[in-house]
């Protein structure tokens, strides 16, 4: 397995795409185990006010790659994400939102992800779960 990178890389890793634009933080990184938060903000809302259903995803989502590329199988070249599912429970306004996203399975060729979303007071706003591909070099 690689060196695993630091919070400040994972941090810098999204600037100037998506999860930079959302503003997604990383507070915690080892394998297997990510947490990850953003602070909500009128560019995150949908037009009734509420956080968008994918503002919520997309933090899962990232959270759970990020996750991913930490397990990359030797060999590897890289992941995508074949197939996402996103249970939503309620919705914020304003604060903090965290997401904490853990391995249920890292295989050579899938990887399976779970991922709960809270409020910055602890109410799980969101459980998701996703299934990587693992990719790898052809010839």
């Amino acid at each position: 397995m690689p060196d695993l990178p630091t919070l400040e890389q994972l941090n810098t890793l999204g600037e100037g795409l998506l999860p930079g634009l959302i503003g997604i933080r990383f507070t915690h990184a080892e394998p297997g185990l990510l947490r990850s938060e953003f602070t909500v903000r009128r560019e995150l809302l949908a037009p009734n006010t509420f956080l968008h259903a994918a503002s919520i995803v997309a933090l899962a989502d990232t959270t759970c790659g990020y996750g991913t590329r930490m397990l990359l199988p030797e060999g590897a070249s890289g992941f995508t994400t074949i197939e996402l599912k996103s249970n939503h429970l309620s919705t914020a306004r304003e604060g903090l939102v965290t997401c904490e996203a853990r391995a249920v399975h890292a295989g050579r060729t899938t990887q399976v992800w779970d991922a709960e979303v809270r409020s910055g007071q602890g109410k799980v706003m969101a459980l998701f779960r996703c299934t990587q591909a693992v990719l790898y070099p052809k010839g």
